[in-house]
C-alpha cells in the first residue's frame, strides 16, 4: 500500500486540469484491500481516462492496481477468463487478440483499466463489454466482502450499469469474468471497417479499429483529453424522423427496442463548433465529439464549452446531450 499526499491531479486525469488531490492511496492486491479500512469511503479511480477533477479534492482517492489474468477454462469453442481490475484494458485486448480469441477486438485502444470497463459498459464499433462479460466481482465497503454479480445482475445498458447507480460509492470492482470465442464473426457495421470482410482475422479487425481511432482521436500524452466526451443520444422514432426529414444524410443506428442511436459527434459538427474553443478548451479539429485541453484549460473553460455544445445541439436538433466523462467536484 502506498499513501501519497498533496499532489497534482494532472497525472491522474488525462484531461490534466491543474487541480490538487489531498490524499491518494494505491493498493496492489485484494489482501491489501481487505486490510484497508477508511473512515469515509474513498473516491475510486482507474487510470483517469474518463474522469476530470473540476476542483481540488479533499476526499481520499483510491487506485486498485491488482492485475492478474487467469484462464478459468478453455475448450475448442471458447475460453473463460478472470481478469483483475487493475489491468490495462488495451493491453488486455492486445493479449486476447494475440491468442486469436474473438470478442474484444472492436474495443481496441479504449483507454483505462479493466475495473472501469463495467462501470461505463464501454463500447465501440457495435460491441459492448456486456457482450462478453460473465460476471463482475465487487468489494463492498460496508460488508467488507466480495460479491459476484452475474451479467444480468449488473444492469448493463448503453454507457450505464448498476455501478453508476445503486452501487455508486458503495465499494469497488476488483475483477471481471469474460468469455471469448475461438472462432468469430467480424462485426464490421461502422465507418472505417468497410475494407474488411467476414473472412478477416481477429488481428485484422483490431488493427483496423486502432487505425480508425488513431486517425480521429488525439493522444492524451500530447493533447490532454478524455476521448469521446458525450454519449451518443438514443431517441424515439418520431424524434429521429423529424431530424432525418431535415438532414437525410445523418448517420444513425437502429436499436433493438425501436429507438434510434444518433452520432453525437455529427450533431456537434453540424452546429459549427468543431475546432472552436473557449479559453484553452475546445472541440478537437478532427473529431467534434472530443474535447481537448490545449495546455492551460480551466474547469470554467470546460464547463462553458459543455454548456455551449449542449445548448447548440438542443436548439438545432431538440436533442439533449449528456456527458459520458465523469466530472468530479468536491
Amino acid at each position: 500500500m502506498r499513501l501519497l499526499q498533496q499532489l497534482s491531479a494532472k497525472s491522474y486525469s488525462t484531461f490534466a486540469l491543474d487541480t490538487q488531490l489531498a490524499e491518494l492511496v494505491e493498493l496492489d492486491s485484494l489482501a491489501e484491500l481487505m486490510t484497508y479500512q477508511p473512515v469515509v469511503p474513498p473516491l475510486v479511480l482507474g487510470e483517469g481516462s474518463n474522469s476530470i477533477f473540476l476542483t481540488d479534492q479533499n476526499r481520499t482517492v483510491l487506485r486498485y492496481l491488482a492485475k492478474s489474468r487467469i484462464v478459468l477454462s478453455e475448450d475448442e469453442q471458447q475460453v473463460q477468463l478472470h481478469i483483475e481490475a487493475g489491468d490495462n484494458w488495451h493491453q488486455l485486448v492486445n493479449w486476447t487478440v494475440a491468442q486469436g480469441w474473438w470478442g474484444l477486438e472492436n474495443l481496441s485502444l479504449i483507454p483505462g483499466s479493466v475495473g472501469a470497463a463495467p462501470v461505463q459498459n464501454i463500447g465501440a464499433y457495435g460491441v459492448e463489454l456486456a457482450d462478453c462479460c460473465d460476471y463482475v466481482d465487487f468489494f463492498h465497503w460496508q460488508s467488507r466482502e466480495v460479491q459476484r454479480l452475474t451479467k444480468n445482475d449488473c444492469g448493463f445498458a448503453y454507457r450505464d450499469s448498476l455501478f453508476k447507480s445503486l452501487l455508486a460509492g458503495q465499494g469497488l470492482i476488483v475483477a471481471v469474468g469474460l468469455t471469448l470465442k475461438k472462432q468469430g464473426q467480424p462485426k464490421l457495421g461502422y465507418k472505417g471497417l468497410e475494407h474488411l470482410n467476414q473472412h478477416s482475422s481477429v488481428t485484422e479487425v483490431a488493427d483496423a479499429v486502432i487505425a480508425v481511432r488513431q486517425s480521429k482521436l488525439p493522444d492524451p500524452a500530447v493533447l490532454p483529453n478524455c476521448g469521446s466526451f458525450f454519449k451518443n443520444p438514443v431517441v424515439s422514432q418520431s424524434v429521429f424522423d423529424a431530424i432525418q426529414s431535415r438532414y437525410p444524410e445523418m448517420p444513425f443506428y437502429p436499436q433493438a427496442n425501436g429507438q434510434v442511436k444518433l452520432a453525437a459527434g455529427w450533431l456537434i459538427e453540424q452546429t459549427g463548433l468543431k475546432g472552436q474553443r473557449i479559453g484553452d478548451v475546445g472541440c478537437y479539429e478532427k473529431q467534434a465529439l472530443v474535447l481537448v485541453n490545449f495546455g492551460r484549460g480551466t474547469a470554467a473553460d470546460l464547463q462553458q464549452m459543455i454548456a455551449l455544445i449542449q445548448q447548440k445541439v438542443l436548439t438545432q436538433f431538440a436533442v439533449q446531450l449528456e456527458p459520458e466523462v465523469r466530472l468530479l467536484d468536491q
